[in-house]
Formats: structure tokens, C-alpha cells, sequence
């Protein structure tokens, strides 16, 4: 096929937004490790009627299309809270699917890079789907398992097509595994330090650690909210929340979240530290095969249902203190905790994720508690010239 058949045309009518949702299922059709997102979910992230993220950033998404047959999809969008908080002109890209041919994606990346560099934007990211703050990275190694919930997948071709678009890795983020059998028949495997300083913690007669309250399931959103836009605000490409991105996430986890797997950390009665686990629902997910429009259809839910119970990990979705707490060892707690939370309750596996490469601390901490990084996924970036004027 040429590559003067394909057409790039801009999201404008409903059926454009339906084919750009519609699109992954066509993509992973024969991957059996491929888990279906819900329909509107994921067209909703891209949408800036539906999301949040899209109150503070403008974008536009693509399709490729060869004749009426669509072959590809991305967005090219600015998040303006990024490039103040980073004093930045950088736009993105994301939601970047696309059939195994190179001439496709070079044709999309453009598309999405011309967009920016129109609009005054220094260089392109991603991909981001929309920001850190939802999905992102684009898998390189670890393709032997499926994402668990809020990660990424992708085919392999994938990362060669973005590295002959001319672009280069930004950041790598590590997702570690490790057991969560840490207390097996009373003999503790745990490092003995993390243990000593956990109890030490405890004892502290200003402290408490406790577990969510779902019947405040609000005012502990903002708790969360308030600790992660503190303990985050120092780390490569952080965004805070806005209040509406953080209702719109906690509405989204209230459906999934496990209680137990989550700690929060007071000192006088001032939240400081955070652990938030959610089960991997993508276990039922990729059980139940939801197709766009079927997953309302009662043999759908069934199937999610049945393997709901059945789900044996969870993501350690975030873990953090409030600077001026950090020496405590809030940190060592939280992980002793949910460690023997998750294992009363039939977790077998922990995916810690996302971690950034650079965070050498975090990365030290999960290696001594027994964590192997299973799979890496990589943020990209290529700098714009100038817009070429006609001779």
C-alpha cells in the first residue's frame, strides 16, 4: 500500500468519535492478553465534553483513514496546567493505535506534531491518555502478561514505529512485582528493619494509621487529593489534581476500591501519608471481553461478575508522605500493613506501578522487599522546529 492513500482527517461528527472508539478492537482483535477497555470510558478520555482533564487543556484528536476504512488513531493535545507548573511548551500525544504499518503512524505522529508546533509548543510527549494522572507510557518490555487496571498495552511494533518518527525516550517507568506471602506460617520474610521501624511508628502516641472509611467516602477523596498534590509536587512531569479530576477519579474508583488495601496516615489528626491498593479488575475484564456494545448485555456482566471474586492481585496504585513526615518511616508501615492485608484477603500479587526510573529511593525500597520489575514502560519525546514557510 502507498502511503499517498492515507488521509489524516480531524474528530468532528459522532461518527468520527465512534470510529476513534471503536478503533482498539481492531487493533488486538487475535491478542489474547489484550484487555477491552469499557466503550466509554475510553472514548470519555478523549472526549472534552466528558473528562475534566480537558477544562485546563485543548486538543484534537485524529484518525488515518485509507479509503472509508479507518487504519489508525491519535490525539495531539496542551495541557496548560503542565507548562505552568513546568514553565514548559510542550504538547502531547496519546491514544495512539495504529495497524503494522509504518507509513500509518509516521502519518499520525505528524499530524499530532504539526497540530502543536502550530500552537507555539517546543516539543512533543507521550503518549499520554490524556496525562500522568490517568494512563500513560507506552509498554517496551513485559508483553507476557496483560496490564493490570489504569496501565497501558500495545503491540511490540509499537516502539519501533515512534523511535523512526525521530523520537527519543523521556523517562522510563518501571511496574514491579512482588508476593504478597511476606507472613507465611508466622515466619516473617519481610526485611527485619522495615518491621522494627513499622512498630516504632505505631507506638507513636500522636499517630494512627487506619484503613478507608467508605461511609466518608468523600472527605476522604479529599484527603487523598490534598496528600497526593503535597507528596507528588517534586516528581518528573507532575500535574496536581484539580478538584473536579479528582471527584471524577474517586466516582470511578468507589466501584473497585478494596477498603483493606488502603492506608492513611494521621499525626494529630493531620493526614500525612498515604497507600492506595485497588484489586486488578482487569483479571474479570479480560475474562468478560467487553465489545463496545455489549457490555451491558447480562452474559457480559456475568462472566465480570464470576471472576471478580476470583482476581488475586492488586496495584499499589499510590504511596506517599508529606515531606516534612518522610523521615518517620510512615512509608515502612504502609507497606507492612498492606502486605499483610493483601495476604489475609487472598491477594497473591502486588504490581507496584508506575515508578519512575529516576526515583532511585523508591526503586532501592521495592528491591529489598523482594519486587522484580516486570515490565517498562517509556515515555517519548522529540523536539519541534520551527513551522517551514513556503519559498
Amino acid at each position: 500500500m502507498a502511503a499517498s492513500d492515507i488521509r489524516i482527517v480531524p474528530v468532528t461528527t459522532k461518527e468520527h468519535q465512534s470510529a476513534f472508539g471503536r478503533f482498539p478492537w481492531r487493533v488486538y482483535k487475535d491478542d489474547p492478553l489484550w484487555v477491552p477497555p469499557i466503550y466509554g470510558d475510553y472514548l470519555a478520555l478523549s472526549d472534552p465534553e466528558k473528562h475534566p482533564f480537558w477544562e485546563h487543556s485543548e486538543g484534537q484528536r485524529f484518525l488515518a483513514m485509507r479509503g472509508k476504512e479507518v487504519v489508525g488513531t491519535i490525539s495531539a493535545h496542551i495541557n496548560h496546567r503542565h507548562n505552568e507548573v513546568h514553565e514548559d511548551k510542550v504538547g502531547f500525544f496519546g491514544f495512539f493505535e495504529v495497524l503494522e504499518e509504518y507509513a500509518i503512524a509516521e502519518a499520525l505522529l505528524n499530524a499530532a506534531a504539526d497540530w502543536l508546533r502550530e500552537r507555539g509548543m517546543e516539543a512533543i510527549r507521550g503518549p499520554e491518555n490524556p496525562s500522568q494522572n490517568e494512563e500513560v507510557g507506552l509498554l517496551v518490555d513485559g508483553f507476557y502478561s496483560p496490564r493490570v487496571v489504569m496501565m497501558t498495552y500495545n503491540p511490540r511494533y509499537y516502539q519501533d514505529f515512534i523511535e523512526r518518527a525521530g523520537f527519543g525516550k523521556a523517562q522510563d517507568l518501571y511496574a514491579w512485582l512482588t508476593r504478597t506471602d511476606v507472613f507465611d506460617t508466622g515466619v516473617q520474610k519481610l526485611p527485619r528493619k522495615f518491621v522494627r521501624v513499622a512498630e516504632q511508628v505505631r507506638q507513636r502516641e500522636d499517630f494512627v494509621v487506619r484503613t478507608m472509611n467508605m461511609k466518608t467516602y468523600d472527605d476522604e477523596v479529599e484527603i487523598a487529593k490534598y496528600i497526593y498534590n503535597l507528596a507528588w509536587e517534586k516528581n518528573w512531569g507532575f500535574v496536581p489534581f484539580t478538584d473536579a479530576e479528582i471527584e471524577h477519579l474517586g466516582k470511578e474508583l468507589k466501584l473497585i476500591i478494596d477498603p483493606d488495601l488502603v492506608r492513611i496516615a494521621e499525626v494529630n489528626g493531620e493526614p500525612v501519608g498515604i497507600c492506595l491498593g485497588v484489586p486488578d479488575v482487569y483479571q474479570a475484564m479480560l475474562k468478560a471481553k467487553p465489545q463496545p456494545n455489549n457490555w451491558s448485555l447480562p452474559l457480559t456482566l456475568v462472566k465480570f461478575l464470576l471472576n471478580r471474586k476470583k482476581v488475586n492481585t492488586f496495584r499499589l496504585l499510590i504511596m506517599g508522605v508529606v515531606p516534612e513526615y518522610r523521615a518517620l518511616g510512615i512509608d515502612a508501615l504502609f507497606y507492612v500493613d498492606t502486605a499483610r492485608a493483601a495476604s489475609a484477603k487472598g491477594y497473591e500479587f502486588c504490581e507496584m506501578s508506575w515508578i519512575l526510573e529516576s526515583n532511585d529511593m523508591m526503586n532501592r525500597i521495592i528491591e529489598r522487599l523482594g519486587g522484580e520489575i516486570y515490565k517498562t514502560y517509556r515515555v517519548y519525546e522529540k523536539p519541534l522546529g520551527a513551522i517551514e514557510q513556503p519559498a
